[in-house]
């Protein structure tokens, strides 16, 4: 079971519009970090940190390879933020279950 802090870590991460758009190259399959830069305009060094950040929350990973970084998918963040939902949509679908039986049984009356 994950923490609120893990969870919000991840959404934290995901909020920030260079973090999602490297999130969502990433999960198209990997790239290369400095592809990532020319992608989206942004410096080397600035890339780095977005991915130590997505790496932080398991979103993503990274390896070195002679001179080349490349970025991966790293699932376990994305499986620990759709626990997280799953459980607060089994949570509300149960609250607006019971206020739909009450509703109807209101009519009823």
């Amino acid at each position: 079971m994950q923490s609120s802090a893990e969870v919000y870590k991840i959404f934290n991460a995901l909020g920030d519009p260079n973090r999602f758009a490297i999130f969502q190259r990433i999960c198209r399959g990997s790239v290369s970090v400095s592809d990532l830069a020319v992608s989206l305009d942004i410096s080397l060094p600035a890339v780095g940190q977005h991915i130590s950040i997505l790496e932080d929350c398991q979103l993503a990973k990274s390896m070195k390879i002679g001179r080349v970084r490349t970025c991966t998918i790293n699932p376990i963040g994305l499986n620990r933020a759709e626990s997280w939902i799953q459980k607060h949509m089994k949570m509300w679908e149960a609250r607006l279950d019971r206020l739909s039986d009450l509703l109807d049984e209101e009519e009823r009356k």
